[in-house]
């Protein structure tokens, strides 16, 4: 059998959803829903079985929550709070270390997005958008944030949306 007839026999065929492991989901929910404006379209703790299997953690207690930009995308974000057995933080998820992830959510206005969640306090890892000069997304702009847990989340606006305005000076934003 050739590597393409196996492909044939059983494939990918959609993303389902993106899952982070977070270590309060009142104060997730808090960031995703309240602050950046997601909606939940689920919200339980699940008793069944087959979640420890799956998880590699017989017995394990989870609370899940799916969030979705709705109407504006149908990726499912997943939040899983484990409740038993709990893990403890990672101590560096610095985006340059192999396995650390980023997740990415397309804005019409960086620019206001970016000052309404500077004013919540979050975390931003440049002093405003960023221009992107080269590859596929050249002429759009984009910054890289924190979640409460310091997952990284970017935002871009690409090129087909509106201009954003230019960045606040450190003396307008109070810096």
């Amino acid at each position: 059998m050739t590597q393409m007839e196996d492909h044939d026999a059983g494939r990918l065929i959609g993303v389902h959803h993106t899952s982070f492991t977070v270590g309060d989901m009142g104060r997730s929910l808090r960031f995703y829903r309240d602050t950046l404006g997601l909606t939940v379209i689920a919200d339980w703790q699940p008793q069944e079985a087959y979640l420890g299997a799956i998880t590699g953690y017989p017995g394990a207690r989870l609370h899940i929550a799916y969030l979705q930009l709705a109407p504006y995308s149908e990726h499912v974000l997943e939040l899983i709070q484990y409740l038993e057995p709990r893990g403890q933080p990672q101590a560096d998820l610095s985006t340059n270390r192999p396995g650390v992830a980023h997740l990415c959510f397309q804005v019409d206005d960086l620019a206001a997005v970016y000052e309404r969640l500077r004013r919540a306090g979050v975390p931003f890892r440049s002093p405003g958008p960023v221009p992107i000069t080269g590859g596929p997304n050249r002429g759009g702009f984009a910054v890289y944030l924190r979640d409460p847990d310091g997952v990284t989340l970017e935002l871009i606006q690409r090129v087909s949306s509106p201009t954003p305005s230019p960045s606040p000076s450190p003396a307008d934003r109070g810096a």
